[in-house]
């Protein structure tokens, strides 16, 4: 309207080259040469400048945009679960770094099944795909569906969840190891009857935790003297969900089991055993001990922060991401299972066993 001034929209302002420099760690000249386009920058560096760009919220210059070299596609199960997201992140990262564009294709109930995203993949005529924790890992599941998309031509590779009937390569965590550090532990702290909280038994990964954790049982008793004193290990399993809920109900079980401390299929299920314990007006670590698995974001900030066995996302989702692309330049890789080592994470959850 005449004589009525119009909002002047906010003028983004311009990038700083010291601000990022040091957010890329870098010097201003080093920016400044990746911003115009100039040559004598490592790719490493380059990329480095370019995700200070992002993460300060600067848009690239259109010089930079480079043209994608193909769309890969991620399918994930949820990102309600942060370890889901933090590989997601990984593995963009690094597929952007290679001048690929990621395609998240995440499953939801009642949503798009993983076989529906696949199809709507390979229409869009994706180079690759990653599976993450998807059907391969679940032993009911036909393996068939994976034969038939190598059969499409369509490289790609799976993360958690060995299955010997497809042909492809795999990346894992050491998930029987993982049971084993967690019971060693538990055992040094002096506790007796230990429990395991995991998902249903159908999946690969709940089924070698429950491997590794019956074996570690057997282990620990097996290094007792006679005049120990401490007694024999017991060690109790509950399958229930992999979710908030599904750790509070196992935790409930094990405790009237007897059990003083739980080692957890997941760091979510860990939160639901602390809530389980403080609802029988127990304590963690003081009356029970509690340990997670992953080492997701935010998990050291927890209350008590929780001792959990870290997976390696960072090492697999890299190694998942360059196996990958081998395959999508033609070079075949040995369809195997490259397995990567857990580490324990020793923090407040965790504690002497109680007097008993």
């Amino acid at each position: 309207m005449a004589g009525v001034s119009q909002p002047v929209p906010p003028v983004a302002p311009p990038a700083r080259l010291a601000d990022i420099a040091q957010q890329a760690e870098v010097s201003e000249a080093t920016v400044s040469r990746v911003l115009n386009g100039r040559t004598g920058v490592a790719s490493a560096t380059r990329q480095r400048v370019l995700a200070a760009l992002d993460i300060l919220g600067y848009e690239r210059p259109v010089r930079l945009r480079q043209r994608s070299a193909g769309l890969v596609g991620l399918v994930i199960p949820e990102l309600t679960n942060p370890i889901f997201p933090a590989f997601a992140q990984v593995i963009e990262q690094a597929l952007a770094g290679y001048g690929y564009t990621p395609v998240l294709c995440t499953q939801t109930p009642g949503g798009a099944t993983e076989d529906e995203l696949v199809e709507q993949l390979v229409e869009r005529g994706v180079t690759g795909i990653v599976f993450l924790s998807g059907l391969h890992a679940d032993t009911t599941a036909d393996p068939a569906r994976y034969t038939r998309l190598a059969g499409r031509g369509v490289p790609f590779i799976l993360i958690n969840g060995f299955n010997e009937r497809i042909g492809a390569p795999f990346v894992s965590p050491d998930d029987a190891a993982a049971s084993r550090i967690a019971v060693r532990h538990l055992r040094e702290l002096g506790h007796r009857r230990i429990g395991l909280a995991v998902g249903p038994h159908r999946f690969v990964p709940v089924r070698r935790k429950v491997a590794g954790f019956e074996a570690a049982v057997v282990a620990e008793n097996e290094r007792l003297t006679a005049d120990d004193g401490r007694g024999p290990v017991v060690g109790e399993v509950r399958h229930t969900l992999f979710s908030v809920e599904g750790g509070q109900a196992a935790t409930a079980a094990l405790l009237d089991a007897g059990c003083t401390a739980v080692v957890c299929g997941s760091d979510m299920m860990a939160l639901g055993a602390i809530r389980a314990v403080r609802q029988r007006g127990l304590s963690v670590p003081g009356d029970v001990s509690v340990i997670g698995f992953d080492d997701s974001q935010l998990i050291a900030f927890t209350d008590p922060p929780l001792t959990t066995v870290r997976q390696p996302v960072a090492a697999m989702a890299s190694a998942a991401v360059h196996t990958l692309l081998e395959e999508i330049n033609g070079n075949p890789v040995q369809h195997t299972e490259f397995v990567f080592q857990p580490e324990l994470v020793v923090r407040g959850s965790t504690a002497a066993a109680p007097a008993a």
